[in-house]
């Protein structure tokens, strides 16, 4: 039985210009003989009704072929073949067969690019490839451009389109050659005709509907479809290219969204590949038709969602978007510098994290993929190595069973420019349509609503809009509110501006308790003020509004808090002394194993003395410090440098650090502490200088969270401050503190035995750097007295340095010595009053020692040299031990005592460091 069959090229085949059939004239010469091998290749033909189909051709003897030119057809005789075998449907195949890859313009930006990406598809393993392309980069912005031109009557329309064609034939030029290069720049020229007809009408007309300008605009994927595909098919493997307005049908929803029709697209995609069954598919993203055959466009990320469409058609394995980053951040690298890339995202987390402004996928390309359980890849093209991040179902906990708090949340986004609108009022509550009211006049003037807070009963109703939209909804509330107002039932219509949206995005939040505890924590211990709160019963995000000024500060201070990022301080050292000095050595030896195992990371913005400072924007190198601050110091300028260091948004916590003893220094820490600067410090003149001014700073730290540490003030290095407080805190009652706190008078009378005498101890305790330069700061007793006065106000007493009795040291007639030279001189003629005090106590089995005395039972503090039996743990100190010993309720008959080295620049500046890193800790970082 013979059987015949016609065959014509299908409308899409490569070989016929690169239009839709209902949109141009099925001209005779648009038609193009397909010679029997590129038949027999395809298996393409057309029956009598035009429709396209194909079959299994079976083995043909070419001499029994016989070909007729009569209507551009082909006949075909074939001998001994049933009707049955030989036509059979070729229908589209659907599963994880198929990859799709969607390529942006950044992706398609060159000739070179444009090989890269062929290069990818042609090592995918797959055995069926979906490649959906946008156009050049830049070439979208060009083809707006030529119709905003061409309805503008603006004649450069002209000169602009040609500039089109110069760089599409350019690259063209670059990656093909022969005949793909020729039915190429046929077709570009043909289409550029076109394109410059209609831009003509238009200019005419001086307006360009919504489907001419998608018409015009979608041409660019149109070219980088062709270009790719004949660049895979240089290489050797076939490959169809598709124009996705025959495909993809959309119902148009508003002027910037429409929504698939899946069932129509489905069909005219299986019709499609009746005719083009090729493994590879090229595709043009963001353009597509409505039901009626118009041009349209897929809107923004058009080209994504078109990727997501076609893959949930073919119910393919996987999408992959190919970018020019690494994956999906954990925040806005460019506000988080240590944002980190996320491995897994669910399809819920990356929507909530697209909605809050986050460079992920917009949400409406997630919804046919989510449909499906179809997972998306997010890849560098530029960083083949990156893995990427992949968004799917929930996943897997990355940390098995543990549920840490990085698990819980995945990542933070922010939205800038924004206002906060409250609508308040006592007559709003349990009255029904209150909100409905409030949002009805919102809609009406075409608001986007971000976010809505709302108290109970809608007492107190506040939303969030874009800012550039705030006036016209301020005033559409005042005009529908208007009575109300006036009538007291509603108190205020309020805006408040520049505000920011922070975003805490993660499904494993739901049900995990603590998580908006330690957010709200965070913000508060960045000193960062929250306006309003939001958060849905699925938990999927936490939403809270706060200053815009605040809002990058406040990014950084969760994503470090959530262990996303180190515990980042950004620090200023005042007074690179001998203390300040030995502080930034200390800091640059810990500075590696600070990050490695302790997650922080301290960064000093800023070192200034009294003369020069130096500043920098992201730390200075301490390895070098010293050299930093002889070739690059400027004038020292406090309130420049505290600005500086503060004023980094990068950063969200500051940390001034005090190691100079000026009072000048200390009377800036209320100002520093009141405006969210932390304070840690050696420095004695602030906490026992002016009673109300201790007051006022100890109130402000207990109403902030921001941190007032000065452990060093008293004893150096020695836990003298926490140990006191920890008694406090813990209900203990003090009752009385006495301690040698001077190191250097610990030294000089631990030494001030036999024969020696009082002027060649101090000799010897200066020659050895155990006193101030001039040896009368110590011997005054006035150091001790101000520690004295520390631990009195600690313990609860209100006392002023002037109320502590203090016995100097100092001879009377020596107090008027010009010099420290001159004091020195003179010290030896008053040895033997020294002397004589020592014979005494030496005489009763006892020794001298100076120390200071707070006694809270009668509220009164003293600091003499008094004597102790040489059983008593004072009369066994050496070198310049410090020791203190507290009598409490609970440590009554035998008091407790601290003891240890209280001198000295390694063991002061240990002490301050101790205090940044328990700043650290209170700050977030693992303890």
């Amino acid at each position: 039985m013979r059987a015949a069959a016609v065959f014509s090229p299908c409308p899409s085949s490569p070989v016929f210009p690169h239009h839709l059939p209902h949109r141009y004239p099925k001209d005779p010469s648009f038609r193009t003989l397909v010679s029997i091998s590129e038949a027999t290749t395809r298996g393409r033909y057309v029956g009598r009704t035009g429709e396209c189909s194909s079959f299994v051709w079976p083995r043909v003897v070419p001499e029994r072929i016989q070909k007729s030119r009569y209507n551009n057809q082909i006949f075909a005789s074939i001998a001994d073949i049933s009707v049955e075998q030989s036509i059979e449907n070729v229908s589209l195949p659907k599963g994880d067969m198929w990859s799709v890859h969607k390529f942006g313009g950044t992706c398609m930006g060159t000739a070179k690019r444009i090989q890269t990406v062929a290069d990818i598809v042609l090592s995918d393993p797959s055995e069926r490839k979906l490649v959906i392309v946008s156009a050049m980069s830049k070439v979208t912005d060009m083809m707006y451009d030529l119709v905003n031109k061409a309805s503008s009557r603006d004649e450069s329309y002209i000169t602009a389109i040609d500039n089109v064609f110069e760089k599409h034939m350019s690259t063209a030029k670059e990656l093909l050659d022969g005949e793909d290069l020729a039915r190429f720049l046929s077709q570009l020229h043909i289409d550029i005709s076109n394109l410059k007809a209609m831009l003509r009408a238009i200019y005419i007309a001086g307006h360009a509907t919504e489907s001419f300008s998608d018409f015009v605009v979608g041409h660019g994927e149109l070219w980088s479809a062709q270009m790719l595909s004949y660049t895979i098919k240089k290489h050797g493997n076939p490959c169809s290219w598709m124009d996705t307005r025959d495909v993809l049908i959309v119902n148009p929803t508003s002027s910037n969204q429409v929504d698939p029709d899946y069932a129509e697209s489905e069909k005219r995609l299986e019709k499609w590949f009746t005719c083009q069954p090729a493994d590879t598919i090229i595709a043009t993203g963001f353009i597509a038709s409505t039901p009626q055959n118009i041009p349209t466009t897929l809107k923004r990320d058009g080209s994504d969602f078109s990727a997501a469409i076609l893959g949930s058609l073919v119910k393919a394995r996987q999408v992959t978007i190919w970018t020019d980053v690494d994956g999906v951040f954990s925040a806005d690298p460019r506000k988080v510098s240590e944002a980190v890339i996320l491995r897994t995202l669910s399809y819920q987390e990356a929507w909530e994290m697209s909605y809050f402004g986050a460079n992920v996928l917009h949400p409406r390309t997630i919804i046919p993929v989510m449909r499906q359980s179809i997972p998306i890849l997010i890849r560098n093209i530029f960083n083949l190595s990156a893995p990427g991040t992949m968004i799917c179902q929930q996943p897997v906990n990355e940390n098995g069973d543990r549920r840490s708090l990085q698990s819980v949340v995945k990542a933070f986004a922010t939205i800038d420019n924004l206002a906060l609108v409250n609508v308040e009022g006592t007559g709003m509550a349990g009255i029904p349509g209150t909100a409905n009211a409030i949002f009805g006049a919102v809609k009406e003037v075409g608001a986007n609503v971000i976010m809505i807070s709302q108290a109970s009963s809608e007492h107190s109703i506040c939303f969030a809009v874009p800012e550039n939209e705030v006036k016209a909804v301020s005033a559409a509330l005042n005009s529908r509110f208007r009575q109300a107002l006036e009538a007291g039932r509603l108190s205020k219509v309020e805006v408040i501006p520049k505000c920011s949206i922070l975003a805490a995005v993660g499904q494993k939040m739901a049900s995990t308790p603590g998580v908006s505890a330690t957010l709200f924590d965070a913000l508060a211990k960045a000193n960062i003020n929250v306006r309003a709160i939001a958060q849905g019963c699925s938990e999927y995000n936490i939403t809270v509004v706060l200053k815009q000024e605040d809002c990058v500060k406040g990014l950084r201070a969760a994503h470090s808090r959530f262990y996303l990022s180190k515990t980042t301080l950004a620090m200023g050292i005042i007074g690179p002394g001998l203390i300040g000095g030995t502080l930034l050595d200390q800091l640059r030896d810990q500075a590696a194993i600070l990050k490695e195992k302790f997650n922080i990371d301290l960064r000093v913005m800023g070192i200034t003395g009294s003369k020069t400072m130096v500043l920098s924007d992201t730390g200075i190198d301490l390895s070098k410090w010293r050299e930093i601050q002889k070739e690059k110091a400027e004038v020292a300028d406090l309130v420049k440098f505290t600005k500086h260091v503060h004023g980094h948004h990068f950063f969200p916590n500051t940390v001034l650090v005090d190691c100079t003893a000026d009072t000048n220094v200390a009377n800036h820490y209320y100002d520093w502490l009141n405006k969210g600067i932390h304070v840690i410090t050696p420095n004695k003149k602030a906490n026992s200088g002016p009673l109300d001014r201790y007051l006022k700073i100890r109130t402000l730290q207990r109403l902030s969270y921001t941190h007032y540490f000065y452990e060093a003030t008293v004893g150096a290095g020695l836990p003298i401050i926490s140990t006191l407080r920890g008694l406090l805190e813990t209900g203990d009652k003090i009752l009385h503190i006495e301690g040698i706190f001077s190191g250097t008078l610990s030294y000089i009378f631990n030494n001030f035995e036999g024969r020696r005498a009082f002027s060649d101890v101090v000799s010897k305790a200066k020659e050895a750097g155990f006193t101030e330069p001039d040896p009368r700061d110590d011997l005054s007793g006035t150091d001790v007295a101000r520690k004295v006065t520390i631990l009195a106000r600690e313990s609860g007493l209100k006392l002023e340095l002037s109320d502590i009795p203090v016995r100097s040291l100092v001879p009377e007639p020596l107090k008027a010595c010009s010099s420290s030279e001159e004091f020195m001189q003179q010290l030896p003629n008053f040895d033997k009053d020294f002397a004589k005090e020592r014979e005494e106590a030496e005489a009763a089995g006892e020794v001298l020692r100076y120390v200071g005395v707070v006694d809270a039972v009668n509220e009164k503090g003293v600091v003499e040299l008094r004597r102790y039996k040489r059983e008593h743990p004072f009369a066994q100190l050496s070198g310049s031990d410090n020791i203190i010993a507290f009598t409490t309720t609970r440590y009554k008959d035998q008091p407790l005592i601290v003891r240890g080295p209280g001198a000295g620049a390694e063991v002061t500046a240990g002490g301050i460091f101790s205090d940044i890193l328990r700043l650290a800790s209170y700050l977030g970082a693992p303890s």
